[in-house]
């Protein structure tokens, strides 16, 4: 599991690169903000939760451009870290979500939750900037495999 995890988030790693080196290139769009803002969260969101620590970021919160490479290599790290000692991918993690309602899932849920909403989010990014007439980042994971 830790193998395939790892190799989940070297792809997750990977195209968010990508929208944040794009993000340097051009003007991005409003709602693109908000989108990769929202994904930055949500993965920041989860490892705290597994990680039993109270989250800094919430839902909603935009994040400056600027700060998205910093805040991405953070979450990265972070899942490393929780891959990389976990020895119990089923182990049950409960959690008070944004509501204040008390929820239980295991870590893999958990961790494959970060990568689905991610990959979710980029493909709104990429209709985003298709809408707003910028290239599409390629960030499917057979193109990343390729």
């Amino acid at each position: 599991m830790k193998v395939l995890f790892n190799q989940l988030f070297d792809y997750n790693f990977y195209c968010n690169k990508k929208i944040i080196e794009a993000s340097a290139l051009n003007v991005m769009p409003e709602k693109s903000v908000a989108l990769f803002s929202e994904m930055l969260n949500i993965h920041h969101i989860y490892n705290e939760h597994i990680s039993k620590r109270k989250p800094q970021y919430k839902l909603g919160q935009l994040h400056e451009v600027s700060t998205w490479g910093d805040i991405h290599y953070e979450n990265q790290r972070n899942s490393f870290d929780i891959t990389s000692e976990a020895e119990d991918f089923d182990k049950r993690i409960d959690y008070e979500n944004n509501e204040d309602k008390l929820l239980i899932h295991t870590m893999q849920d958990m961790l494959f939750h970060i990568i689905n909403e991610s990959t979710h989010y980029r493909a709104l990014i990429d209709v985003d900037f298709a809408a707003n007439g910028l290239e599409s980042l390629r960030t499917n994971y057979i193109t990343y495999k390729h």
